[in-house]
């Protein structure tokens, strides 16, 4: 009698061999033909041979490749080009430098990245001078604001900025609005709707509901980008958070960004249109995106953006230009370093040919396994002549290049393969002397906050830490976990406090007209928990026969206070001018001790010029 249970076992059994086994060479069929790096797909091809199961979901998930994918047409891409098109050609024939001609083109050709002279570039290092140009630059909006960024975090920065976009919104200012989701993730939708209700167009990028389930979690967008009525940007490595601000309980935040005055802003309008497409499906291009714009400075300058879409990686490839072409010298600034073979190759050949080429990496890692992986490369560009520095003030988060006191660039991509095959990038290009020098000697300065590696005592380093850092390498090219900067760090930095009290963060305004003055008139601050925020009165201006008040915001984080103690700690910073300018004011009390408020008053006498 035939055993029909057996039967059907077995007929299933070998159907799903067939199909588990025509998936597996069918994956390996597909990964070999699309004639990657070898070593990648020698590393897929190993996974799914020895973890089959692993392989085929990892594989599917974090291992296709996107370059092919076209997210705007072809005819509506060039209806967003025309205009800055025009302005390019329409601008009067600059003499580009002779020794970067090649990189310029490049960008051109791959990029339709136009080259545009005379803009203002401003560089900011600190997080407090770049929101408060940024605070400063959007109250002066008068026909839009597009801003986009990786984190955009519903605390004292982040509700400051929300509340100035809201505002400008009900004036009638066109506000559009691009936040990462998985960078968001932690942020409470409510932070987004109130602008919403405020009249703000807010999109996510690339939307994430089932994160194990959906390989859009490997493709973010990373960009920073504002642009204001056309004419302003914003360019760099800060997003919006305050931790940008205020640093960390080991060390201070060390960041660059830049502000862009000029025509290089049509580049930033282009690049936040086009991700605007992507989140929205509207093709933006009205001319009034892209005003005239006369010239306001002396520099020459190119907005590079990259994606894991296009068909080329533009921003690595220039890079790999600009390394191989210096002459004199080549600084790099990054938090990660996990470069390509091109990229690494470029800098041993450049020190090899005796360019004095330098690294420089943060001390602290915020994630282990990337450092393990960054420090695995060290040995190689040391042993070729590369100088290596740590930056122990703080943690670098910099993306900070400059070379031969004539290029320099300044944007959201890291050395590393994340920013190189996966994430959504933006640079600015600058041919200019006088940045490219500014920005040699921040590099120089920061040098100075540094300890210098040396190859001898590095290969000394323990065995366990060389194997350690060996592994990490060889996932390097399929690691697909965000960057800890991609997560939120407060966590970690501030697991020394426990919640016992709070902190206040008092962030104000202040315009002075001729004399300087004690900022803060009186504060009151009262331990109440709970309290979202509380207003208060300082000095707006100081005029010849008057004081005019001012009233601002005192938000409450709720942070913790180790001791317990009514203050912790009491710090000013008070930048003093004839403009808007933001002071700040960190208080920590202990809201266990029994008191019902603390009061603090401040003379208000002039202090003099």
């Amino acid at each position: 009698m035939l055993d029909w249970n057996f039967i059907a076992g077995l007929i299933a059994t070998v159907a799903f061999d067939i199909i588990y086994f025509g998936a597996i060479i069918g994956t390996i069929t597909v990964i070999i033909l699309d004639n990657r790096n070898p070593v990648k797909t020698m590393a897929w091809i190993l996974v799914l041979m020895f973890l089959p199961v692993v392989g085929l979901v990892f594989y599917f998930f974090f291992g296709r490749s996107q370059r092919r994918v076209r997210v705007i047409g072809k005819k509506s891409y060039n209806r967003l080009l025309k205009k800055p098109m025009a302005e390019y050609l329409a601008q009067d024939s600059c003499a580009l430098p002779a020794n970067y001609g090649r990189l310029i083109s490049l960008f051109r050709n791959t990029n339709q990245a136009f080259p545009f002279d005379g803009n203002r570039v401003e560089v900011y290092t600190r997080g407090l001078s770049m929101i408060q140009s940024l605070l400063r630059e959007l109250q002066k909006a008068t026909g839009h604001i597009h801003m986009e960024f990786y984190i955009f975090e519903d605390d004292a920065i982040g509700r400051m900025v929300r509340d100035v976009l809201m505002e400008k919104a009900k004036q009638g200012v066109e506000v559009r609005v691009i936040y990462d989701d998985v960078g968001c993730w932690h942020v409470p939708n409510r932070f987004y709707e109130q602008m919403r209700e405020a009249g703000v167009e807010v999109r996510s990028f690339l939307k994430v509901r089932f994160p194990l389930f959906t390989s859009k979690v490997n493709y973010r967008n990373h960009r920073k980008i504002v642009v204001i009525d056309g004419r302003v940007g914003f360019v760099g490595g800060m997003n919006l958070a305050e931790r940008y601000m205020r640093g960390f309980s080991w060390g201070i935040w060390r960041d660059t960004h830049l502000l862009l005055e000029g025509k290089a802003v049509h580049g930033l309008q282009t690049a936040f249109l086009l991700d605007w497409y992507f989140v929205d499906r509207t093709l933006i291009t009205s001319a009034r995106y892209f005003p005239k714009v006369d010239a306001c400075g002396t520099s020459l300058a190119q907005i590079v953006t990259a994606e894991p879409i296009g068909p080329w990686k533009e921003i690595m490839q220039g890079l790999v230009m600009a390394i191989t072409g210096a002459r004199k010298y080549f600084y790099i600034q990054t938090p990660y370093f996990l470069p390509t073979e091109a990229v690494l190759v470029a800098m041993q050949t450049a020190a090899l040919a005796g360019v004095d080429v330098r690294l420089m990496l943060p001390y602290r890692a915020d994630n282990r396994l990337t450092h393990l992986g960054s420090c695995s490369y060290l040995a190689e560009a040391l042993r070729a002549g590369v100088k290596v520095y740590f930056y122990k003030k703080g943690f670098l988060h910099s993306k900070l290049m400059v070379s031969d006191d004539e290029l320099s660039t300044v944007g959201s991509t890291n050395v590393d393969f994340r920013s190189f095959e996966h994430n959504f990038e933006v640079n600015a290009f600058i041919y200019d002397t006088e940045t490219a020098l500014q920005m040699r000697e921040i590099f120089l300065q920061d040098q100075r906050e540094c300890v210098q590696v040396f190859s001898k005592n590095w290969e000394k380093r323990p065995w366990h830490r060389k194997a350690a850092e060996s592994i990490v390498r060889l996932l390097a090219p399929l690691l697909s976990a965000l960057n800890a900067e991609e997560r939120e760090i407060d966590t970690a930095v501030d697991s020394s406090f426990q919640k016992a009290g709070m902190f206040l963060e008092v962030i104000g305004f202040s315009m002075l007209q001729h004399e300087q003055a004690v900022f803060f008139q009186q504060v009151v601050v009262e331990n109440e928990v709970g309290q979202g925020f509380k207003l208060f009165e300082s000095v707006r201006r100081v005029g010849k026969d008057k004081v005019e008040p001012f009233a601002a915001a005192l938000y409450v984080s709720e942070y913790i206070a180790a001791d317990r103690q009514a203050f912790i700690g009491l710090e000013f910073f008070h930048y003093l001018a004839d403009e808007s300018v933001m002071v700040a004011v960190f208080l920590y009390a202990d809201y266990l001790v029994a008191a019902s408020g603390h009061k603090l008053d401040a003379d208000a006498a002039c202090a003099g010029k």
